[in-house]
């Protein structure tokens, strides 16, 4: 692993980087996004990432949210809902738990999804497969009780 990497990881498994990422990040990637029409985003230069649109689960609107996730080989992806080792579940997860079809913005290209919370067995599965991708994980959940939200995005017709 390069040294710059793993020089992100550490830092973005403090606490202080769970305090003031989450502030700051998403923003940014929303408006570097917008600016350059789905070709750019900032965070995906260290991991993978995606523009989210779900319906919010109270509002019925249409939410973006800029995330990282973990390409998988048949063409889906895996979501983590880390919420950066902060307590509570990230919103998102809500918003497709109650609504499931959803878009992602990958590389330029507005695809539809479904996503599926998984349990069981494949979550086990997708848990080591995330450590594998991103150890920071692991700091994440040792700060918080509750169980990781993992998702899985397949494409979708429209």
């Amino acid at each position: 692993m390069p040294t710059g990497e793993r020089w992100v990881q550490k830092i973005s498994s403090t606490r202080t980087f769970a305090r003031i990422a989450p502030h700051f990040i998403p923003s940014l990637d929303r408006a570097v996004h917008r600016l350059t029409r789905g070709r750019v985003l900032l965070s995906a230069r260290m991991l993978p990432g995606l523009i989210l649109t779900a319906t919010g689960a109270k509002s019925g609107r249409p939410r973006r949210t800029p995330l990282a996730c973990i390409p998988e080989g048949d063409g889906s992806w895996l979501l983590v809902g880390s919420n950066f080792g902060r307590p509570g579940h990230p919103s998102w997860t809500g918003n497709l738990l109650k609504h499931p079809e959803a878009e992602v913005s990958w590389r330029g290209q507005d695809i539809p999804v479904r996503a599926r919370l998984l349990t069981g067995a494949e979550r086990e599965r997708a848990w080591r497969a995330a450590l594998e991708f991103w150890p920071p994980y692991a700091a994440y959940q040792a700060r918080v009780e509750r169980e990781i939200r993992l998702f899985r995005l397949v494409r979708r017709m429209p």
